[in-house]
């Protein structure tokens, strides 16, 4: 009788161990995905498939009271994301119109560029009305600095709410970047009185008159997260050996600032998480309050009140109470790459550090230290890989083993920095002597990034719903979900088999043909596949780094050719010549100055069954399939095809064929 009682005890058991701060977390998150893509056009029913499969999950063993606690948290939460959603996009879409004004506003971010400033205002008013927002502008000075107030006239142009997964239209979204301004001649106005951004401007120039050279950029960068300014080498160096984390003031940083402040504090004992938490705001808010550091500090502050206070601490409680504050503060965050890396990378831990802890404590030898650390490497690196792919269309293949050896250094090259930079502001005269140190840290640092090529990366394709499998799997087969070791092997290899199908069906063209539209502040381009025929089109003011961008995520092959379609055709084909083409085609003739090269002047040109026709300069007829598709990045009035494509169009795609065309 006993063991029948265990044995039904046992059965009982939920699949998942209720917690009520993650369930309402996930709503909350579903909310304001579920609004972000019926604002932006871009609602799909595989977008239900992730929430679908945890909500259901969550409600087993079938109960009233926790089939209830599920519904109302869904109710109430995803709600409320959806309502502040709203808010936030109509808040984005709100200010004045296009036009030419009388603009002032406080300089937040000034970016070192060829022959100037890229610069991000905040406080921005028009014609001396104030708006919410902020604003990018080129500034054709080096004497700008972080909390400057600056005064021009000009036109000014709004950005648009992103369209279906465009990436850069996110990025602006996410970042309440409203407005933009190609280039103005300014005046300083006067200064801000906020004083964490005159201590920014301060640490700036103290770091480049006593440091100087790339290592200052490193130490900008590693203490403000701001890794704008760095060498654009370097900077390309450091993200594909998957090391551009340590830029990005994350829980690291505030992890090692926190145990820091908590070190030196210990004589107050049970009270020194005050000074602790206290010390991550004050850093957080000199970061700007980026999403990994409140995420951070809100974390830090968990795990030392509940020490204090002796309670247990439960890290998904703590991941889904940071997601809670930051979602509702900021709901556009969510579509934001740190948010997605800075939450996934804890999500990761929580479900995968402890089991594979257990598995490599098991080899001879390995000490259970290096097993726990090898494990937490490994648990990010499985739940962020495709995370990664989907936001910057590249997975480092370095990246595990840099991070190895890096994230141990980190303590002393981050805390030695910080240290010195503040004795170098306070003593401004001993400021090259105080710096000395970090820059000899930072010297090692560079001529070990220089000494090897880190940039093996995997590209050129994108996972499709294979992302939504991916996740799915690791939450399912991950320990925090009792399932029997035979449902769970037969789990993982279906799981495995979706993955595959999904990725090959998503990247090779089998039949018809598919389309792919991406847009940038500077230009547009739109990818054409068929079995036979890789084909870009691209405009004048595309850049040579938006195409890769582009091709890194939808396809990393050799391209069939490439179409100019541009009033100023030459622009076009000095970037074009130098992607992986085999011919470039323009419309009319130009002379290039390029003695070989693979461009050629037609009207039409037959390619892989397609006919590709310009009608102008500007625009181009497509057929193939039975289908007629016109692309116009100048946003001309169609002629009539079955599909037009235009720059508004960002981040669409489509697939053709038999005279039919269906949006994917």
């Amino acid at each position: 009788m006993e063991m029948e009682e265990k044995s039904t005890e046992k059965r009982r058991l939920p699949f998942f161990n209720f917690r009520i701060l993650t369930v309402c977390a996930l709503a909350l998150v579903f909310g304001i995905f579920l609004m972000a893509r019926i604002r932006f056009g871009g609602l799909r029913p595989s977008d239900f498939v992730f929430f679908l499969v945890f909500f259901l999950l969550m409600l087993f063993p079938l109960s009233w009271r926790r089939a209830g606690a599920v519904f109302a948290a869904l109710l109430i939460f995803g709600g409320l994301g959806a309502g502040v959603m709203e808010i936030r996009i109509e808040q984005y879409l709100g200010g004045p119109e296009a036009g030419t004004y009388f603009i002032t506003g406080t300089v937040v971010s000034a970016t070192p560029q060829t022959g100037g400033v890229d610069v991000l205002l905040d406080d921005v008013a028009f014609d001396g009305a104030s708006s919410g927002g902020k604003l990018s502008v080129h500034i054709d000075s080096e004497q700008v600095r972080v909390g400057d107030i600056l005064a021009f006239e000009s036109f000014m142009t709004r950005n648009g709410i992103p369209m279906s997964e465009n990436s850069y239209s996110e990025y602006l979204f996410a970042n309440d970047i409203r407005y933009r301004v190609s280039h103005a001649e300014y005046k300083r106005a006067g200064g801000s009185r906020n004083f964490l951004l005159h201590l920014d401007a301060a640490l700036f120039d103290r770091l480049e008159e006593d440091m100087g050279g790339p290592e200052a950029q490193v130490a900008y960068a590693l203490l403000t997260g701001n890794s704008r300014g760095m060498d654009e080498g370097l900077l390309t160096e450091v993200r594909k050996g998957g090391i551009a984390h340590i830029f990005a003031v994350s829980g690291l940083h505030i992890g090692i600032l926190f145990g820091a402040v908590m070190l030196l504090a210990r004589p107050l004992k049970r009270y020194a998480v005050v000074p602790a938490i206290g010390v991550c705001i004050l850093y957080a808010a000199f970061c700007a309050f980026t999403v990994s550091s409140v995420r951070a500090v809100i974390m830090c502050s968990c795990v030392g009140l509940y020490r204090t206070f002796g309670r247990k601490y439960d890290f998904l409680q703590s991941i889904s109470l940071a997601a809670l504050i930051v979602l509702l503060f900021s709901p556009g965050d969510l579509l934001s790459a740190g948010f997605r890396l800075s939450f996934g990378a804890c999500v990761g831990l929580g479900l995968f550090s402890g089991t594979l802890g257990r598995l490599l404590g098991r080899i001879p030898k390995m000490p259970r230290a290096a097993a726990r650390y090898l494990s937490a490497n490994l648990s990010v690196q499985l739940f962020t890989f495709p995370i990664l792919l989907d936001c910057f269309g590249y997975f480092s293949v370095w990246g595990f083993v840099l991070n190895l050896v890096l994230i141990p250094l980190l303590p002393v090259l981050f805390l030695t920095t910080l240290l010195f930079s503040l004795f170098a502001l306070i003593i401004p005269p001993a400021g090259a002597f105080f710096l000395a140190v970090p820059k000899g840290l930072l010297s090692l640092f560079l001529l070990a990034i220089a000494g090897g090529d880190f940039t093996f990366i995997l590209t050129g394709f994108s996972l499709g719903m294979g992302l939504v499998v991916w996740l799915v799997g690791c939450v399912l087969l991950s320990e925090r979900f009792r399932i029997r070791p035979t449902f769970r092997g037969l789990l993982a290899g279906l799981l495995a088999a979706a993955f595959v199908l999904f990725v090959v069906a998503e990247n090779v063209v089998f039949t018809g043909g598919r389309i792919a539209v991406y847009t940038s502040d500077r230009g547009s381009a739109a990818l054409v596949r068929t079995p036979s025929a890789n084909v870009l089109v691209i405009d004048g003011g595309i850049s040579i780094e938006d195409c890769e961008d582009f091709l890194s995520r939808k396809y990393g092959g050799e391209l069939d050719a490439v179409f100019v379609l541009s009033d100023d055709e030459l622009a076009g084909i000095n970037h074009a010549v130098f992607l992986d083409t085999e011919i470039v085609y323009a419309r009319d003739e130009v002379a290039t100055g390029l003695r070989e090269s693979p461009v050629r002047f037609a009207e039409t040109v037959e390619l892989g069954g397609i006919e590709f026709r310009f009608l102008t300069r500007e625009k181009l007829a497509i057929s193939a399939e039975g289908v007629a598709i016109e692309v116009d990045f100048a946003n001309a009035e169609a002629l009539g095809a079955d599909l037009f494509l235009d720059s508004s169009d960002g981040g669409l795609q489509y697939s053709f064929g038999h005279g039919i065309i269906k949006r994917l």
